[in-house]
């Protein structure tokens, strides 16, 4: 379980072709890994992957093919939102966070407005009736607010910290972003089909 706060951005540095699917290595940055264990769970771009190797300042992971299939930016070397997973004694400062993604989203728009930036995304029509105004959103592993909302596509305000800490400032129109809808919007849908 994470939260959507992105502790800060790695690397992969590395991306070994597998029998079914591949092996990354990822530079921590600064994500201190100390206390990361083998087996052990952590976000990359909003993707639980479990820790198979670690040294002092990288880890790696193996990624299948379903996962490659249903996610994006795991697939080639570049920048990476990471997380690690939640302890019980921690702040659950975004929202509930599984990182197990539910789609791909489009950029439709990435522009300043004023000091923060305006961020459209265009979701798979199946998601859509799980993003909400003022509800949660998972894009990229970053745990953010919806502000409105119109058929498919949704607005952002991403504040300039946010940017700072995040992968986010690369994005640009056109450009595919992994998303992870609210979980609680899931479990109220499945709870009401079953009164149904």
């Amino acid at each position: 379980m994470f939260t959507g706060i992105v502790a800060g951005i790695g690397r992969i540095t590395s991306v070994e072709q597998r029998d079914k699917g591949l092996r990354l290595t990822i530079d921590a940055g600064a994500v201190a890994l100390g206390d990361v264990g083998l087996g052990d769970s952590i976000a990359v771009n909003g993707v639980c992957l479990t820790v198979v190797a670690r040294t002092d300042r990288s880890f790696d992971v193996d990624v299948s093919q379903e996962t490659i299939d249903c996610t994006v930016g795991l697939g080639g070397l570049g920048d990476v939102n990471l997380e690690k997973a939640l302890t019980l004694a921690d702040r659950l400062g975004g929202h509930l966070v599984t990182g197990h993604v539910d789609g791909v989203g489009t950029v439709i728009r990435f522009e300043p407005v004023g000091e923060s930036y305006l961020l459209r995304i265009r979701a798979p029509a199946e998601l859509a009736k799980y993003i909400a105004r003022k509800g949660s959103v998972t894009v990229q592993g970053t745990s953010l607010t919806v502000n409105r909302v119109e058929g498919a596509e949704f607005d952002i305000n991403l504040i300039p910290h946010t940017l700072e800490m995040t992968t986010l400032q690369q994005l640009a129109p056109g450009a595919k972003v992994n998303l992870e809808v609210d979980l609680v919007a899931r479990y109220v849908e499945r709870l009401l089909a079953a009164r149904e």
